[in-house]
Order: structure tokens, then C-alpha cells, then sequence
């Protein structure tokens, strides 16, 4: 088929997501390698989205691919009643890179039902029912995950599942609290308490928070932020559950972000980047005391698909990409290279009001207004209300870079194996495709 045949019947026979069908405008995507992707007429894209965020070890890694192939030689599918190597081997390879004593994982498809999973366990084991979450944080899209979710995407489909609560963010950039960090005394941590002693502490579960939060802005919380958490979890008796779906596996060039912090959760859930996408699979890791509790309690959850073989070999594959390419420690070593051509960037155009991310997990801001901080577009702009970001995501594309790009944010979160140069590669198209957002800026 030509790109026109494919875009038709994509658009003709099927759904896209997040989106007013007659509106979509998709690349028609025909192969991947690395860092890069082509589409059906030949059109090299370098990638700063990882596709959806997952594509964490690059496009079309070897390893994987032949462990999936040697995998649907031996075993296609299971029931997830039955024992599998594979299974038994993930999970412990999930205990060795967790923190502390999370060991024991329970297998889901992706990351909303790996969210909707750990809710369901912290109310089980808790005996408790109401969930803590934050207004700029995104779970998944299914019922319990959306309603889970800050994210507006979940407005239009309430109500969702009771009992949960929404609190207010780390956002040092627009504080909710209007403290600057010289008058900040980290009230967005005393506001998490407030609203745990308002909700009532014995009938609260858990907080569920992403690691550094996502496609919410990639919010970077201040260094007590995580560590203070997990002491008032302690305090009232609340398990801690990470969000670690995006922020995980290499992401901010640690296993998972609440590593930086040094902060062992009582579950962390996971998607993407555990199998950089490749195949589809998620999971919820518990503590011991978790796992415990379920040796003479019933386990009310399953899924046809949990622990599929398939999945679990690509898992095991990618883990051992990670592991070999030292893809941790080059994370680490781009972010300094990341960090200092977006500062460049902020410095010479007057439509970047702020530059936040960690590892390879960046965004940048755009403002009408620095001093102001008047956003460029507003929070969950309207179709017409989007100003100049059609014009300038248009932009990058045709001049082969694909972001992804939400209100006035562009993110940039390429695949890990990156190298310097290509970050630069990238970097030079942003550059002039902000020139158009200046030209809105004061």
C-alpha cells in the first residue's frame, strides 16, 4: 500500500486515540531502527517521544526481537494458572533491580491495569477504600486508572469508581501554594497530610503517585518531597504506591525514579519501558508484607492475559539490553547533555518560560509572558484555542523530528541509547521551530 491507502483505511475501519476522528492526520509508520523511524514513503523521523514514551531501548533491538521469536518456537500462550520459566524469571529478575523488599509481582497487560491492580490490593489488604492522588497526574484510561488521573481526560467520562481524592502538585514552576523557592516551605508536603487528616487517616489506603510525574508536565518534585511521602505513610498507617509506568526503567537513569530519592515504596507499578514496548505488559510489584498477607487471604484479581509467555520473554530480553549496554549510566551522562542545550535554548528564546526533566525524561514550556508566566496556550486548550503549536509540531515534523506536544509543552524524551550528536540533531529543529512561538511571546 502507498501512505495514502494506509492513512485511509486507518482512518476509515479505526479508532485513534485522544483525538476527534475527522481531525487525524497520522504518520503512516512502515519500519524503526534505533533512534529513528521511517514512514511509508521513506521519510527518516528522529524519535524525541520513544513513540508513546516506551520505547526505551530504541527501535528494532535484536536481542528482543530474537528472543520473541525463540519464544513463539517454544510456548505461544499459558493460562496464567500455569508455572513458565519465563514467568518465574521475570519476577525474580524484578525483585533483584527493586528497591528494598518489593519481590513478588503480579502481571497485568500494560499500565492502567497495573494502577487499577494496586488499588484494588491496597484496599484488600488495608481494609481501607479511599485512594490519594494528584490533580496534574495521568494513571491510565480505564475506569478506576482515568478516575485516578488529575488529567481533564477523565472530566468527560465521570463518574468513575469511589473513594478517590484528588490533592495539589510539587510545581515549583507555578506553585500552587505562589511560593517562590526562596520563600517555600515545601507546603505541598503539608497539604498532603492536611487533606489525609481532613479525609480521615483510618480511611485512607493509599497515595498513588507518579515517580516524576508524566504527560502531566514532567513535574520534578523538590528532593524531601518523596522521602517526606513515605515518612507520613508511616505515621498513619497508608501504603505508598509509585507510578513508575513512565519514570521507570532507565527513564531518570535509575531503574526506577523513586530511586534518586532513596525511597523504597510499598508497590510500584510498570508498563512500558519494562518491555520498551515491544510487546505488551505491565505489572504491580509489592513488599514482602503485601505478598504475605496473600498466602492465606484470596487474591481477588486475574486476567486471561497475565504472565503471557510472550510478553515475559521480551521482557527478560530488554532487561538484559539495559543491563549490557549500560544504558543507566549513559542516561545519566545525556542528561547533562539534554540539561544544557534546553538551558540554551531558554536562553535565547523568549517563549521557553521553563526547562524541567531528568535523565532523558524532559519538557519544555512555553509562555506568552515570562514574567507573567502567562502560558503560551491554555491548560487543556480547546481545538481553536491552540494558537501556534499546530504550526510548530507541524514544523518539526516535516523537518524530520517527532515530538510529542500537549498545551504549551514539548516533550522530549528520546530513546535511551541517544548519543550526543543526535540530541544535537534534534535539538537544532526545535531551535527553529521556536522561532514561531516567539513570535507570540512578549
Amino acid at each position: 500500500m502507498n501512505a495514502q491507502e494506509i492513512v485511509r483505511l486507518n482512518r476509515e475501519y479505526t479508532f485513534f486515540s485522544w483525538a476527534v476522528q475527522g481531525t487525524v492526520d497520522p504518520i503512516p509508520m512502515a519500519r524503526a531502527e534505533g533512534v529513528y523511524f521511517w514512514d511509508a514513503e521513506g521519510r527518516r523521523y528522529l524519535d524525541f517521544a520513544s513513540q508513546l514514551m516506551n520505547v526505551n531501548i530504541g527501535h528494532s533491538h535484536p536481542r528482543v526481537i530474537q528472543a520473541i521469536k525463540e519464544q513463539a518456537d517454544r510456548l505461544l500462550y499459558a493460562a496464567p494458572s500455569f508455572a513458565t520459566e519465563v514467568r518465574g524469571e521475570l519476577g525474580r529478575r524484578l525483585a533483584e533491580i527493586a528497591p528494598g523488599d518489593l519481590k513478588k509481582t503480579f502481571f497485568t497487560l500494560g499500565g492502567a491495569d497495573a494502577n487499577e491492580n494496586a488499588i484494588k490490593i491496597a484496599r484488600l489488604v488495608t481494609g481501607r477504600q479511599k485512594i490519594i492522588t494528584r490533580y496534574r497526574s495521568y494513571h491510565g484510561a480505564t475506569y478506576g486508572a482515568i478516575t485516578a488521573s488529575g488529567d481533564p481526560r477523565r472530566l468527560p467520562v465521570e463518574p468513575g469508581i469511589p473513594g478517590v481524592v484528588h490533592i495539589l502538585d510539587p510545581h515549583c514552576y507555578r506553585c500552587p501554594f505562589g511560593q517562590e523557592p526562596e520563600s517555600c516551605h515545601r507546603e505541598c508536603i503539608a497539604h498532603v497530610e492536611q487533606i489525609i487528616r481532613f479525609e480521615g487517616p483510618e480511611n485512607v489506603a493509599a497515595l498513588l503517585i507518579e515517580g516524576v510525574t508524566g504527560t502531566s508536565g514532567i513535574i520534578v518534585p523538590p528532593d524531601d518531597y518523596w522521602p517526606r511521602l513515605r515518612e507520613i505513610c508511616d505515621r498513619y498507617g497508608i501504603l505508598l504506591i509509585a507510578d513508575e509506568v513512565m519514570s521507570g526503567f532507565g527513564r531518570t537513569g535509575e531503574w526506577f525514579a523513586v530511586n534518586r530519592w532513596g525511597v523504597v515504596p510499598d508497590m510500584i507499578t510498570m508498563a512500558k519501558g519494562i518491555t520498551s514496548g515491544y510487546l505488551p505488559l505491565g505489572a504491580v510489584i509489592v513488599s514482602e508484607r503485601i505478598a504475605d498477607y496473600f498466602e492465606d487471604h484470596m487474591f481477588w484479581s486475574g486476567l486471561t492475559y497475565s504472565s503471557h509467555p510472550m510478553s515475559c520473554a521480551a521482557a527478560i530480553a530488554t532487561l538484559q539490553v539495559y543491563e549490557e549496554e549500560k544504558l543507566l549510566e549513559h542516561t545519566r551522562q545525556m542528561e547533562r547533555v539534554m540539561a544544557d542545550g534546553l538551558a540554551d535554548l531558554q536562553a535565547r528564546h523568549p517563549s521557553v518560560g521553563d526547562v524541567r526533566g531528568l535523565g532523558l525524561f524532559w519538557v519544555l514550556e512555553l509562555v506568552k509572558d515570562r514574567e507573567a508566566r502567562e502560558p503560551l496556550v491554555p491548560w487543556n486548550a480547546r481545538p481553536d484555542e491552540l494558537g501556534p503549536m499546530p504550526a510548530l509540531t507541524r514544523f518539526m515534523r516535516e523537518h524530520g523530528l517527532y515530538t510529542f506536544n500537549k498545551w504549551n509543552w514539548i516533550f522530549l524524551i528520546p530513546p535511551l541509547p541517544i548519543t550526543a550528536d543526535q540530541i544535537a540533531e534534534g535539538l537544532a529543529v526545535v531551535d527553529e521551530a521556536l522561532k514561531i512561538a516567539d513570535e507570540f511571546a512578549r
